[in-house]
């Protein structure tokens, strides 16, 4: 059975009667986590945060299963499970399908580890790239957040796991995520950062998390217009609301009238406090009522939905580990190529990897997502698996003149080179723990220096050379990209990121992954953030949006990946039918090699009469083609989303305007075929 939205409506009657028969101390118990803090720190330092499943909740007496908590979203946290890539390296695959098999594995492996709740759909916007936890996130794009977001959400649930989307709403910023206040006007607010939350909740997702910054002023765990107003009033949520752990809700009076309906991981503002409050009449019963039913019926539905036993056996199985590597192979992103890859496999005898990345297995940040998989393969591991009867010889880069001489005497050089948990990811900074982790890239957006200086210096004596890319979100390359001949981005690669990374160096794995974010020429083109400010303003522009905005030519565009070999895209054609913008193309493999590429469709407001950006991502999918193989795609755009938001009629709007519309393999436009629809 299929936990659908209309499936878990079917349990309000039943979920209405057992509350009934509670009394205020049950129902409130239902609102309430179980995890204390001091146990949470503990499980940070002596074993693993999460470790188990975290409970919440819960009514034996009357047959209420609890909450049983699992964070993401590379995987599963609870126990020693699969490492997927992370969800950047995931975006960078523009492969929902891929992704909602993900979303199966992953609801798989909750079961068998005891848990019944995944929150690991994380789907905030990049305000700016250097925020430290956009690795956890699919790229910049609104729409693009939301189709990958949605797909994770439909995998996870389709497995009888309820899914929860966070942060909702507005969390760019990691150091400063317990106190800053960010403002958005009307518009950016509706059509930037909130319609992929939007899109996870029609697509069914089961809860929400909260985010711990304030929006104008209000924290989002106690936010009326957020939680009561927007969520469950206009988008007609029927799951719960949680909130982000430990500092989620600042007050119970604020946060239960707000639409809070349980906070996590602990209780320190619902419990006695919340019961006192609706007996004083700062808080009214029905208000408690609404959460409960909101909670029973999709504890219920969800439970009674699942029938099926959850061996131990699937977890970090040999099919979900070959997903990791399958999802780690489609998102490898090449980003310049001068005619050296694929690497020789007979040719490359000796092979020399330099950079202290490269024997490290380096999987992502240390914070709440961190998974603990059986094992992970390194870049030298992978390319020493592949190439047995080759010499393949490690070299930290410490020393730039040992590099130097070590590169001249191989038939390849592979920098590895990037970040790991200490440069970004989440921070957790308060006055309840005394550890820290991670954060924002607060100093530059590009390489540590000492890469920068390794790759610059031994770069060039080699011609045989390809710099490899770690990390969650996009890194500057103007500086040095001149000096190694070719540079592959592979994200936080997971488990099995070394197989995947030495597979596409040598040919095995043909690169079809596609940039989720722009490439600057200058940090200075993108949105500028105070990481330590207590208010910021969101701007309308952010990303791709805002350099062609701007007229600025990045130094790779949105959507850019190269291939091994090559795509013609012709015949264009785009029409209106049914209330969707369609386009469609054909597409041929005009190489030698069999390829992926991404066939994307945006829609253009050349011709509005208000400020729009000069296009936006509408549309994309993903397609294997053999050599001399030739296939029609066809895309398809719901009108409904290419509205403006009307801030004085404060409501969606359509332009009876003629819409550019463009289909390519990338945002740049020498990369697209225009055409025209009018509405």
């Amino acid at each position: 059975m299929k936990v659908n939205k209309q499936y878990r409506l079917s349990y309000s009657s039943k979920a209405k009667e057992i509350v009934g028969q509670m009394d205020l101390e049950e129902k409130i118990y239902l609102m309430s986590g179980r995890v204390s803090m001091e146990q949470m720190l503990s499980d940070f330092k002596e074993r693993h945060y999460n470790w188990i499943p975290y409970p919440a909740g819960g009514n034996d007496r009357l047959g209420v299963p609890e909450l049983k908590f699992v964070d993401g979203p590379r995987g599963v946290v609870s126990g020693n499970s699969t490492c997927f890539p992370v969800s950047m390296s995931r975006g960078a695959t523009f492969d929902q399908e891929l992704e909602q098999r993900i979303g199966h594995a992953i609801g798989k492996e909750v079961r068998a580890q005891g848990g019944n709740f995944f929150g690991g759909v994380c789907i905030n916007l990049p305000y700016n790239p250097g925020w430290g936890r956009s690795q956890e996130v699919y790229g910049e794009d609104s729409f693009h957040l939301g189709a990958m977001g949605s797909s994770l959400v439909r995998g996870v649930q389709d497995e009888n796991v309820i899914a929860c989307v966070k942060h909702y709403a507005f969390n760019s910023m990691e150091c400063a995520r317990f106190k800053v206040s960010v403002t958005a006007d009307k518009r950016t607010e509706r059509e930037v950062y909130l319609p992929h939350f939007k899109e996870c909740v029609d697509a069914g997702a089961a809860s929400i998390m909260s985010a711990y910054n304030l929006y104008h002023g209000t924290h989002c765990g106690h936010h009326d217009y957020l939680l009561n107003q927007v969520l469950k009033g206009e988008w007609d949520f029927d799951g719960f609301v949680i909130s982000d752990f430990a500092w989620g809700i600042k007050d119970t009076v604020e946060a239960a009238n707000g639409g809070m309906d349980i906070e996590m991981c602990h209780t320190k503002f619902f419990g006695d406090k919340l019961v006192e409050a609706v007996r004083n009449g700062q808080v009214s019963e029905e208000k408690i009522d609404e959460a409960a039913v909101r909670i029973v019926r999709t504890m219920l539905a969800f439970a009674e939905a699942d029938n099926e036993t959850h061996s131990k056996e699937v977890i970090a199985c040999k099919e979900h580990i070959a997903l990791a590597l399958e999802a780690a192979e489609k998102s490898m992103t090449l980003m310049k190529n001068n005619h050296v890859l694929p690497f020789s496999k007979t040719d490359t005898k000796r092979i020399a990897v330099i950079g202290e990345l490269g024997n490290k297995g380096n999987i992502g940040d240390y914070g709440s997502s961190r998974v603990f998989p059986p094992y992970v393969v390194t870049p030298l591991e992978g390319i020493k698996r592949l190439l047995p009867n080759a010499e393949v010889i490690f070299d930290n880069g410490a020393d730039t003149e040992k590099a130097k001489e070590l590169a001249k005497s191989v038939d390849a050089v592979v920098f590895i080179v990037g970040y790991d948990h200490d440069d970004e990811g989440e921070s957790v900074t308060n006055e309840d723990a005394d550890f820290k982790e991670g954060g924002d890239r607060k100093n530059s957006l590009g390489l540590h220096t000492w890469d920068i200086e390794l790759i610059k210096a031994v770069g060039p004596v080699n011609q045989n050379s390809a710099a490899v890319l770690i990390g969650g979100n996009m890194i500057m390359i103007e500086e040095w990209k001149q000096a190694v001949s070719s540079i592959l981005m592979a994200y936080y690669p997971g488990m099995e990121g070394g197989t995947a990374i030495a597979k596409t160096l040598f040919g095995d794995v043909n690169p079809g992954g596609k940039l989720p974010f722009i490439v600057p020429t200058s940090e200075s083109h993108l949105p500028k953030v105070d990481w330590d400010a207590d208010e910021i303003k969101y701007g309308y522009y952010h990303g791709y949006a805002k350099l062609e905005k701007e007229g600025i030519e990045p130094s790779l565009p949105y959507g850019f990946g190269l291939s091994y070999t090559s795509f013609s895209i012709s015949n264009a054609a785009f029409k209106v039918i049914n209330d969707q913008i369609t386009g469609s193309c054909e597409i041929e493999n005009t190489g030698d090699a069999t390829g992926d590429e991404v066939v994307q469709m945006y829609v253009g407001f050349s011709h509005s009469k208000i400020d729009r950006p000069v296009k936006v991502l509408r549309g994309f999918k993903r397609i294997t083609l053999k050599p001399g193989q030739k296939e029609k795609v066809e895309i398809a755009c719901p009108i409904e989303k290419i509205k403006w938001f009307n801030p004085v009629a404060n409501d969606w709007e359509l332009e009876e305007i003629a819409y550019d519309v463009f289909i390519g393999n990338s945002s740049a436009e020498k990369d697209l075929i225009k055409g025209m629809i009018s509405l």
